[in-house]
């Protein structure tokens, strides 16, 4: 990784993707994320504005998965502890 060398997300034990952050960076996108999830359901109440409010989340999701995907270590698919 370039920069501090140090990553924002550790990848899953089991599976495939991240798991819970490492770093402050890692926690404040996170609860970035969190907020902009309980703004759009605020102001776009889901019952009231399905398409908009699903579209948002979407965008949202896809936001924090591109900030995993540059800042947390490389993905693939983990069985568990490696040998």
């Amino acid at each position: 990784m370039s920069g501090t060398g140090k990553y924002w997300f550790r990848a899953k034990r089991y599976g495939w993707g991240w798991g819970l952050p490492l770093t402050w960076q890692g926690w404040a996108a996170l609860a970035l994320y969190v907020l902009s999830i309980c703004l759009i359901a605020v102001f776009f109440e889901p019952h009231g504005h399905a398409f908009e409010f699903a579209g948002l989340v979407i965008l949202a999701t896809l936001a924090l998965c591109a900030v995993c995907w540059l800042k947390g270590e490389p993905p693939r698919w983990r069985w568990g502890k490696e040998r």
